[in-house]
């Protein structure tokens, strides 16, 4: 056990070997401590005077006494755990047992992975809010943070207690009282009460649950929420228990799994199935006041509307979340009441003429943080600032949570995916750009069309599969950009208004040669959506080869702003190559060449884009070396190949073919 021991979350407590420490008598001292703890990075004293002291007497010298009494209680003769270098403040709490430390490791990592032990030993961490009984009032900086905290730790504390309860036997008395504190934490979690429903009723409690059920009611009804779910779930319980036999249940069945079968609606080949979108809420802003309004309120409603325009997942209406907000519901809270998975939130802020937009992105089920991130921009003109911002949080968002649903979808058995999942899985191997990867991506896209035959991006996936073998050459070209062409009208016909859909259709119609209809086609994808970084690639990729090669350049950069870990980052990076090639800028050329070659998925046709750019700018060992690597594949591999592969110009077919005599391609 570690000789060091601090309690953040209830009162706040140091222990040194089991002994307990005393502490002065100062709500500042302790506000330090906690906020210390928790910063990833020392902490300016400038900004802790901000946070902690509200008059201008001497804030700098009481921050001196609270850091000397900190040391007293932390520091030992052989390591000082409070370390101030320059202007800042830091505490070094390793080997420490930190419990709010603690749960949020485990938090980030995902509260679906322990085992029952360690959610145990998780959940007896919680021995209160976090920094119990400790109040700001004047102090709205730190107020802020500290509402903040204490609402992300007992969302994660609510996670426990949910995957807690689905992983112990069924009906134990553990099991009950988890179930109590779940239902006490989450009061509007539905789940919460229809899980201890089905218990009560499994138990024969049948009166205990109808009093929780009016108890319920009257609680969903004090908050306009609607009611009729959880007394429909109840009847249902309620049904079949009294139809259920009178074997006892298997004492290692657990909770949840035995309600999964108590609401079963029907096997799962009774139909098709609905895609089961991911769903994100995007909750207000708020101002570094602590309050919301302008910038704030103007950032959510802008990054609201563009993730919508994506048309990515399901995305809940501003009306919807600043009603929740207005009432003062937490984000979690309101992410569970709005029945999304994923919710956003974000805070804004001005200092020393910068402005300051840190965001989180937390899985609403686990309570895990899959993506957090602060932009810092010069307010020149602010406008332009926010539309910057703007562009990339709504990219992050939208890539994290593909990432976030790609991986779930690769964890399940394919047999057993829903369109959703089995569309997400498709992507996984259509990165990989190998033939064998892209039929097994094509098998998945036809899947989710299969359970789902108005999933407009499933046939957007399906048509750039089809478009990969015609480009790759992994089969006859004619018949494949047919394909190609055909799914992407099927995505249009689908929903004109999705861009995936125009995007796939603008590369169709560039594999037929329909250089105008296809830069229409892209063109109408970014607008619907300005935020749709395939889109940008896309015109940047036909402008590179025989329309503007500026453009190309400026839409490349664009795309790779938006999302500057995309698994299409090579093609990206070669369009621009490909774009200083024709205008004569051979060594540019060169440089961004070698950076597509150098991704880990960079297929040959981008190590051939490399060979031809390296050979004009002269650095014909290099580019030898990428010609060698492309024949250890394609033994054949000459310069008609590569021009055949693209619809250049003739100037730049030319420069082309001369780089490739260079160094033996011709």
């Amino acid at each position: 056990m570690p000789g060091l021991s601090v309690r953040l979350l209830g009162q706040l407590a140091i222990t040194r070997n089991g002994v307990p420490m005393a502490l002065p008598a100062s709500r500042k001292l302790r506000a330090l401590l906690a906020y210390l703890a928790l910063a990833p990075h020392p902490v300016g004293r400038s900004r802790l005077c901000e946070l902690l002291w509200d008059v201008p007497n001497d804030p700098r010298g009481e921050l001196r006494w609270c850091l000397s009494k900190l040391r007293g209680a932390l520091d030992t003769p052989d390591q000082r755990r409070v370390r101030t270098q320059d202007d800042t403040v830091a505490l070094d709490l390793g080997g420490c047992l930190v419990d709010a430390l603690e749960i949020s490791h485990a938090a980030t990592h995902g509260i679906d992975t322990p085992d029952a032990e360690r959610l145990r030993a998780l959940a007896e961490l919680f021995a209160g809010d976090f920094l119990d009984g400790l109040e700001f009032e004047r102090n709205p900086h730190f107020n802020s943070w500290l509402i903040g905290q204490r609402r992300r730790f007992r969302s994660v504390h609510t996670a426990v207690l949910e995957r807690l309860v689905a992983s112990l036997p069924t009906d134990c008395d553990e099991a009950t009282a988890h179930l109590d504190k779940w239902v006490e934490l989450a009061p509007f979690d539905r789940r919460a009460h229809t899980t201890l429903l089905a218990s009560l009723a499994r138990r024969g409690e049948i009166t205990a649950a109808e009093k929780h059920l009016a108890a319920a009611a009257q609680l969903f009804q004090s908050e306009d929420l609607d009611f009729v779910p959880l007394r429909t779930a109840w009847r249902m319980i309620r049904d079949q228990q009294s139809a259920a036999s009178p074997r006892p249940q298997p004492a290692c069945r657990s909770t949840a799994s035995q309600l999964g079968a108590t609401l079963d609606l029907g096997p799962p080949d009774s139909g098709p199935l609905e895609p089961s979108h991911a769903s994100l809420a995007v909750m207000p802003f708020i101002e570094e006041s602590g309050l919301r309004g302008g910038l704030a309120d103007g950032l959510t409603h802008d990054i609201i509307t563009r993730l919508a325009k994506l048309r990515d997942f399901f995305v809940i209406a501003r009306g919807s979340v600043f009603a929740l907000a207005d009432k003062g519901i937490a984000p979690e809270e309101a992410g569970r009441r709005l029945k999304v998975d994923y919710v956003a939130t974000g805070t804004v802020r001005s200092m020393a003429g910068r402005l300051i937009v840190s965001i989180e992105l937390v899985e609403v089920r686990t309570a895990r943080i899959v993506w957090a991130e602060t932009f810092e921009r010069r307010p020149d003109d602010i406008f332009a600032v926010l539309d910057d911002v703007g562009d990339s949080i709504v990219s992050s968002i939208s890539v994290e949570v593909e990432t976030v649903e790609r991986n779930r979808a690769l964890l399940k058995a394919p047999n057993s995916l829903n369109a959703w999942e089995a569309y997400h899985r498709g992507l996984w191997h259509m990165y990989r750009f190998t033939q064998a990867e892209n039929e097994t991506a094509r098998h998945f896209f036809a899947r989710a069309l299969q359970l789902d035959p108005t999933f407009a991006r499933a046939y957007a996936g399906l048509s750039f599969t089809h478009w990969q073998n015609a480009f790759q050459r992994w089969g006859d070209r004619d018949r494949e950009s047919a394909l190609a062409f055909e799914s992407a009208g099927q995505s249009l016909l689908v929903d004109d208004h999705n861009p995936a859909a125009h995007w796939a259709m603008g590369r169709a119609l560039w594999l037929r040669g329909e250089q105008e209809g296809s830069l229409g086609e892209l063109e109408q994808a970014v607008k619907l959506s300005p935020n749709f970084a395939l889109g940008h690639y896309a015109l940047s990729f036909v402008h590179s080869q025989s329309g503007d090669p500026k453009a190309a350049i400026s839409s490349s950069d664009h795309s790779r702003h938006l999302s500057p870990f995309d698994p299409l980052l090579f093609g990206m990076l070669g369009a621009r190559a490909m774009s200083h090639v024709r205008l004569g800028q051979f060594e540019e050329a060169a440089v961004w060449a070698l950076k597509a070659a150098a991704r880990p998925n960079a297929h040959a046709i981008i190590l051939a884009i490399a060979a031809h750019c390296l050979a004009l700018a002269g650095r014909l060992d290099e580019a030898r070396g990428f010609a060698a690597a492309i024949r250890k594949t394609l033994p054949d591999y000459r310069a008609d190949d590569f021009i055949g592969t693209f619809r250049f110009e003739p100037d730049a077919e030319a420069l082309f073919r001369q780089g490739a005599r260079r160094i033996g391609l011709g």
